[in-house]
């Protein structure tokens, strides 16, 4: 049905990829995501939430929010993933009886749809007519990326609209297992944490926590809690860039502001004070 493609505008970009990703990418980015999971065997960790996926899902994401995939390299891995950026919707929201097509991503955050039968049908339609009029080119096939776009995002709000939230069924044990610990570390992810906290919080062993948490989501725990850090700590300084390197290290949860300084290079590519300056200089001008 779909080949491979990828395109990139400065505020709109779809990308199909049947490809298996090399480890787990955790991370974290300024637009919003729309997800398509077509096929493969992937656990999708996403702030305090972890999803076991099925063919027809799809999860709108508040890219700020950290997230990997758990993904199964034995089977093929399909997905199509649509970034953008708000601003590419005004002129569609400006519209007479227009509807805040943003409003799902601005009141769920992070929220997964189990599309089946006719509805995934249409998702996958839609998706494939975006395809279709990127590779046509021109100023036509421009625009009709962007309506078909619109049309994505028209489907997605009527299909939130219908979706209750119900309580969670997890499809094994440890997934509920895993899911209690995410939503812990997302809870005191500041504090000073150990993994007997863990333990007793949970009742059961560190060793067993450990090992459940590395088994679904591809992570340590230690990596999650040292992420979450570190991805707050870019929003602090987004947020307010005045603060100074030693405030925000202590205010995510490190007591060291060299083991701060040293693991934020390591993921962001930056110092924390090379990082503030960018931020603080783009504010000025």
């Amino acid at each position: 049905m779909f080949s491979n493609f990828s395109v990139h505008e400065d505020t709109l970009g779809i990308t199909y990829r049947n490809d298996n990703p090399v480890g787990s990418a955790f991370h974290s980015h300024t637009y919003y995501e729309v997800y398509y999971f077509h096929s493969g065997s992937c656990n999708y960790l996403i702030g305090g939430s972890i999803y076991m996926l099925q063919p027809g899902d799809l999860i709108l994401m508040n890219g700020m929010t950290l997230h990997c995939p758990k993904v199964d390299t034995s089977v093929p891995y399909i997905r199509t993933t649509v970034h953008f950026e708000p601003a590419v919707l005004k002129p569609f929201l400006e519209l007479p009886h227009a509807v805040n097509m943003l409003q799902p991503f601005q009141e769920l955050k992070n929220f997964k749809l189990s599309l089946r039968g006719r509805e995934k049908e249409e998702a996958e339609r839609i998706l494939l007519e975006m395809h279709t009029h990127h590779t046509s080119g021109g100023i036509i096939g421009y625009n009709r990326l962007h309506l078909a776009f619109v049309d994505l995002l028209y489907f997605i709000h009527e299909q939130c609209l219908r979706t209750q939230r119900t309580r969670r069924e997890f499809t094994s044990e440890k997934e509920k297992h895993v899911q209690r610990i995410v939503s812990f570390l997302e809870e005191h992810y500041a504090e000073d944490l150990q993994l007997e906290h863990l333990q007793k919080h949970l009742n059961f062993s560190k060793f067993y926590l450990s090992k459940i948490f590395k088994e679904i989501t591809g992570l340590t725990i230690f990596h999650f809690i040292y992420r979450r850090r570190i991805n707050e700590a870019k929003t602090l300084f987004m947020h307010d860039p005045t603060q100074s390197v030693t405030e925000v290290c202590l205010q995510v949860g490190f007591k060291h502001l060299a083991h701060f300084s040293r693991l934020f290079k390591q993921q962001i590519g930056l110092t924390p004070e090379k990082y503030k300056k960018i931020i603080r200089d783009s504010l000025s001008t």
